[in-house]
């Protein structure tokens, strides 16, 4: 099933600008201004309650003071959670990032009912300078066993590959691109270019600069049934790719974005998502700003099984 009713989302204490993060994130812009992590948990308080609101079970925990994360708003990077009780812990790029990795979310999770049968711990790639930024940097097609992954410092093709091949998927692989101060410069996550939803793909094709692979990942997705909805790059900038398709405990299907990616949608684009399911959008200017993260990146799809 491509959708889940059930998200993770880490409640901020200490969110701000990190430096580390920002030497190969082009959307992040620092706000010297005071009281951003009170704006930040504002938002985050807002968009909760917008989405529990739909009848979608929100499971928040606490970000802890020490060690300090201030991208610990952004879960999805650290761990995924599967169908077969399998979770996932990801290499991080920024060491300030690894410390996300928290047994403590694990266990909550259990305490909630829900089944962990193994751990796959591949955080020991970042020994070797490897990363694979969980579903930041790969974008899963669940009900067609595809995964699509756009190489970057954060996306490591081989270890891309090999978890492929573990966990039953098809690989695409893939370059893009995005202007930034003059150059043209990777990508750092392939969610913030791309949505895979149940009937549709939300993806900017312009940042594909090679044409054979554009014209690949475009089949890729038209083979598997899918319809296309093209945005542009300055609509990316607005971070109208950076979506995640979920439901509510009732089965009704939403698309999940921010305030700043929904008003940059033509009526035409708008139209074309709400022929397969609501949109719910709330305004994450701050943790956009800062983070260079959004609503997608704010959400832990869990799959997990309930515990018998």
């Amino acid at each position: 099933m491509q959708t889940t009713d059930t998200v993770l989302m880490i409640e901020p204490i200490a969110f701000g600008y990190n430096a580390q993060t920002a030497e190969n994130n082009y959307f992040q812009i620092e706000q010297k201004n005071t009281g951003i992590q009170e704006k930040a948990l504002e938002e985050f308080n807002s968009f909760v309650e917008k989405l529990r609101n739909k009848g979608i079970n929100v499971i928040t925990i606490k970000d802890t003071l020490v060690p300090h994360s201030p991208d610990s708003i952004f879960p999805n990077n650290w761990v995924s959670f599967h169908k077969d009780g399998k979770v996932a812990l990801y290499p991080m790029f920024a060491p300030n990032r690894r410390v996300e990795r928290r047994e403590d979310i694990l266990e909550t999770l259990k305490n909630k009912g829900f089944e962990i049968t193994k751990t796959d711990d591949l955080s020991h790639f970042e020994d070797e300078n490897k990363f694979l930024e969980g579903t930041g940097s790969m974008i899963f097609d669940h009900d067609n066993k595809i995964a699509y992954g756009s190489v970057s410092l954060r996306l490591d093709e081989e270890l891309f590959r090999n978890f492929c091949t573990k966990y039953g998927f098809i690989p695409v692989v893939f370059h893009s691109y995005q202007n930034a101060g003059g150059q043209r410069l990777p990508i750092y996550h392939t969610n913030v270019m791309m949505c895979v939803a149940d009937q549709f793909v939300v993806i900017c094709l312009d940042c594909i600069d090679d044409e054979l692979e554009r014209e690949k990942v475009q089949e890729v997705i038209k083979s598997s049934g899918k319809q296309i909805i093209e945005i542009s790059e300055d609509q990316l900038q607005q971070f109208a790719g950076n979506m995640l398709q979920v439901q509510n405990t009732e089965g009704k299907k939403f698309l999940v974005m921010s305030k700043t990616a929904y008003k940059s949608l033509t009526s035409d684009q708008i139209w074309n998502i709400e022929k397969y399911c609501e949109i719910i959008y709330s305004d994450l200017n701050t943790i956009e700003t800062n983070g260079g993260g959004s609503a997608r990146c704010m959400l832990a799809e869990v799959f997990l099984p309930k515990a018998k």
